[in-house]
């Protein structure tokens, strides 16, 4: 089904058979993207359908090779993101792209700085900022380092930066997936404000709930072609979803995830065990074990301490109490080196920010690790790293030109693929996995829980991390529930389930004794 058109002189965007190839493989063919003015408008599409890439080639980081694009009815090409962002169109991207060192304040006004007789005005941009964070119900002291903020507060100052911009169209990319129930409510009801200003929003969620709560019109794209637009109220969560695919309604009828059942009484023997661990206010008092060929979930609201509690397991943060054992062996970690030398992985929350390395190639980044084992004397074998990396590419099914293709030009889906396939490389025992189809689309998220239920059939321990509480219901053997740093519920079988679960996490209880 095509895209729709929509009448020109309404339209805020018009974005037509726009094309672009990287290294002779195309990305982007004849897709479109209309926009209307004071609408909010969500793109969506699998990971690698070209939404990233349509979004750069209009924000000036990509040059189109063909097409037309129209802002506010004149020709427009912008040659840079900050020309883009001088003509009206913001960006909001999903992992925060900001200067922690820097005051809240200077990142909210970060490329338009307020002056008095040439210097900086520094009550004129610390009075900016919190009117600006205000319509967020967000009363913080903007002169404080952005980094002492927790990230959810970080995504709000992204987006009141953007909005400072007096943008008419403000780009969103996936802004919720830090965020919770009640910092999501406020963030759509700002939408809903600038929707009523005039002000047009392009919304990227993987969630489709979300989409109907706040978008007035969709634009479906796949495999770099744009394959329908419609109102909202027109389509259905089957039909955006099949469009996504590029199947019939009734293939994804019916189905959540792709973990499918397992077989719990094929599990091994405890793997892992932890009892008592804390650390600061964020993690209490939290006990838990994996068995081999176990998918163990956390489960969790925001600020549980889930995450603060894999970096101790996997000794990025220190340790003040509790104790830990693999293999029946006691286990302290000094820091990841000793993790990884016991045979533990970690895909971590943000792969940007501490996974991938972006400017490194696909071999790169999945070898990385791994240097010690295939190097000589210093000397890399490249037939071995060759041989690895071509072997994951094929069993993962990454999609990538090549080996040497970067990192950064891949998509979501296909970066935690390369992710994982670094660590799977090590042969580990015990494989911790931090949101791991965050920001992913149905499809490739898809295609990552049917791996991480594999791996856990051939004997891989793995420890899922996931607010999106389906996944962990669906996808965990036994769920471990917890509530402000303490573990409050082991849930399994018939008690893993959505009403039980929720009610841990809400009320919480004694901590769970395992």
């Amino acid at each position: 089904m095509t895209a729709q058109p929509v009448e020109s002189a309404r339209l805020l965007l018009d974005m037509r058979e726009i094309q672009k190839k990287f290294a002779g493989i195309p990305a982007l063919t004849e897709a479109t993207l209309q926009v209307r003015a004071g609408e909010v408008h969500a793109l969506i599409g699998q990971n690698g359908a070209g939404k990233s890439t349509l979004i750069k080639v209009l924000t000036g980081y990509h040059r189109k090779d063909a097409g037309v694009a129209l802002f506010q009815g004149r020709p427009f090409e912008a040659g840079s993101p900050h020309e883009a962002q001088l003509s009206g169109i913001s960006t909001i991207y999903q992992e925060v792209n900001l200067v922690p060192l820097r005051s809240v304040a200077e990142n909210i006004c970060l490329g338009r700085e307020k002056r008095r007789y040439g210097l900086l005005d520094w009550s004129a941009m610390n009075a900016d900022a919190e009117r600006l964070l205000s319509r967020f119900s967000i009363l913080i002291d903007v002169r404080r380092p952005l980094g002492d903020f927790n990230t959810a507060t970080q995504q709000m100052v992204a987006i009141a930066r953007a909005i400072g911009f007096s943008a008419r169209l403000v780009i969103m990319d996936e802004p919720t997936s830090s965020l919770d129930e009640r910092e999501v409510a406020v963030l759509f009801n700002v939408i809903r404000q600038l929707k009523a200003e005039g002000v047009s929003v392009i919304f990227v969620s993987h969630k489709l709930d979300e989409l109907f709560e706040v978008c007035d019109r969709v634009t479906i794209m796949r495999d770099g072609r744009t394959v329908r637009s419609a109102e909202m109220e027109d389509i259905s969560k089957l039909e955006l979803v099949a469009a996504m695919l590029g199947r019939d309604v009734s293939v994804v009828e019916g189905h959540a995830t792709a973990f499918g059942e397992r077989d719990r009484s094929k599990l091994g023997d405890v793997l892992f065990s932890a009892r008592g661990l804390a650390a600061g206010q964020s993690v209490r008092r939290v006990s838990f074990d994996v068995r081999r060929g176990e998918i163990a979930g956390f489960a969790g609201l925001l600020g549980a301490g889930r995450t603060e509690t894999a970096r101790l397991v996997f000794g990025a943060d220190p340790l003040s109490a509790g104790d830990m054992t693999i293999e029946n062996s006691p286990y302290r970690p000094a820091g990841p080196a000793d993790a990884i030398a016991a045979g533990m992985g970690f895909c971590t929350e943000d792969r940007k920010a501490e996974g991938i390395v972006p400017e490194m190639t696909v071999a790169e980044n999945v070898t990385l690790a791994l240097l010690p084992k295939i190097s000589r004397n210093g000397v890399l074998s490249e037939t071995r790293q060759r041989e690895i990396v071509e072997r994951f590419i094929r069993e993962l099914g990454i999609k990538c030109s090549g080996p040497n293709q970067r990192v950064r030009e891949l998509s979501g889906g296909n970066q935690q693929k390369v992710l994982l396939a670094r660590w799977l490389a090590m042969n580990p025992k015990l494989l911790i996995l931090d949101e791991p189809t965050r920001g992913i689309d149905v499809g490739a998220k898809g295609e990552i829980q049917r791996l991480i239920r594999r791996l856990a059939d051939e004997g891989l321990g793995v420890l899922m991390i996931s607010s999106e509480l389906e996944e962990v219901i669906e996808g965990a053997d036994r769920i471990f529930v917890l509530r402000e740093g303490i573990s409050v519920a082991e849930l399994e079988g018939d008690a893993a389930n959505e009403k039980d679960v929720i009610a841990a996490m809400a009320h919480g209880g004694s901590p769970a004794e395992v």
